[in-house]
């Protein structure tokens, strides 16, 4: 057997055997191509008319106060502030979803586009685990990272045997473009090799950086070729999980009647005013809300897209002082964090913003067109081979 047939069997028996949960994982990645965009514009707050460019933005305390009016057990994990003064301030209550306020009027405008936000969710169930639940998610987990290794198994296979055996003009244009009016076999080869053409290089980086994201030995792998030592595994701070639940219960039961704003939340505005000024063209403002009302102040700045960690960077401020603790952007970060975390985004394309998505968007499509002509192609080659075996079975009989 030559090298060739031996990647051919390779490549064969992992799309076979890896297929369908390859086409899941491709159609589910297509669905959540635009989902930041397509959430942000069904969030986006019915102001009316856009506000005065003089109206001030209500402070944190009266935003927060509003949101206890109409939430009363509610404890603000996140507020998050946006440039477009036509988008509301999201306020994130943890587990207990969110709430989106009208800046200007401190109105509450609703829990936001909870439906779409179901949907993502379970589309993303779908990609990550399929779909698996309580127990058995770990196991949904383990196929989708065995199944995405066979596809990247599949993908460098696949870009060896795309090579023709003979080089000419007539033989590079049946494999890197479409041709019309061919019959099905020729068909679907002809869509198999000019897809995978296309699509090699974008597809192949989706599935190298979802092997980094479901494997931790593939994670360390990213910190060692850099030349540095992986992160120890983050564990779990505070009481075991048991204890957090309960603790978590009695605090959404507590009552906070007695303070309109929790003390924690008061006099936030000139930290700000201060993180606003800290990045030019800023396009998001994340506000932590401190544990205590002496702990320091965190603020997450965004000028992209929300999945661009290169635009992004963390700020503390003293609580008392308004002082910068600490500005840490994304050049602060050693090589192998900062490789690590694009390799996160460039899975869904959101580290080169909208061009980027649309490209991985693209490639997981071209993904799913790969699956379903590659089984296509493998069913009629074992019906060919059947046949033939018939065929010398009957010749077999006759002459005995």
């Amino acid at each position: 057997m030559t090298i060739r047939s031996l990647i051919f069997w390779l490549h064969l028996t992992a799309g076979v055997v890896a297929g369908a949960v390859i086409l899941v994982m491709s159609v589910t990645g297509v669905l959540l191509t635009y989902e930041k965009q397509m959430v942000a514009w069904a969030e986006r707050s019915p102001l009316g008319a856009p506000p005065d460019p003089g109206t001030p933005r209500l402070s944190i305390d009266a935003l927060v106060a509003k949101v206890r009016e109409a939430r009363p057990a509610a404890m603000p994990v996140t507020l998050t502030f946006r440039a477009d003064r036509d988008e509301p301030v999201t306020v994130s209550l943890g587990r207990d979803g969110q709430v989106l306020v009208n800046a200007y009027s401190g109105a509450v405008i609703g829990d936001g586009a909870v439906g779409l936000r179901a949907f993502f969710r379970s589309v993303t169930d779908w990609h990550r685990w399929l779909a698996a639940t309580g127990e058995y998610r770990a196991t949904g987990r383990a196929v989708t990272g065995a199944c995405n290794i066979a596809f990247l198994v599949l993908v460098v296979s696949g870009s060896y045997l795309w090579l023709p055996k003979v080089w000419s003009r007539l033989q590079l244009r049946n494999i890197t473009w479409f041709r019309r009016g061919l019959p099905g076999k020729a068909r679907d080869f002809n869509w198999h090799n000019t897809i995978g053409f296309l699509s090699f290089a974008p597809l192949f980086v989706v599935v190298l950086s979802a092997t980094v994201i479901s494997y931790p030995w593939a994670s360390n792998l990213v910190y060692r070729i850099v030349g540095e030592n992986p992160p120890a595994p983050q564990r779990p701070a505070g009481p075991p999980a048991e204890g957090r639940a309960a603790a978590g219960r009695e605090a959404r039961g507590r009552d906070f009647s007695r303070a309109t704003t929790p003390a924690n939340l008061r006099d936030l505005d000139a930290q700000l005013a201060r993180a606003e000024q800290q990045l030019a063209g800023w396009r998001a403002i994340t506000l932590r809300v401190p544990t205590t009302d002496a702990a320091p102040v965190v603020f997450t700045i965004d000028q992209g897209t929300g999945g661009q960690p290169h635009k992004r960077g963390t700020l503390t401020l003293d609580r008392a002082t308004g002082s910068v603790v600490k500005w840490e952007p994304f050049s602060s970060n050693s090589p192998g964090r900062r490789l690590r975390t694009i390799l996160r985004f460039a899975h869904t394309g959101e580290v080169l913003g909208l061009p980027g998505q649309t490209i991985a968007g693209v490639a997981s499509a071209g993904g799913a067109v790969l699956v379903y002509t590659g089984l296509a192609l493998s069913l009629r080659r074992f019906l060919s081979w059947r046949r033939r075996r018939a065929g010398i079975d009957v010749r077999q009989s006759s002459a005995a």
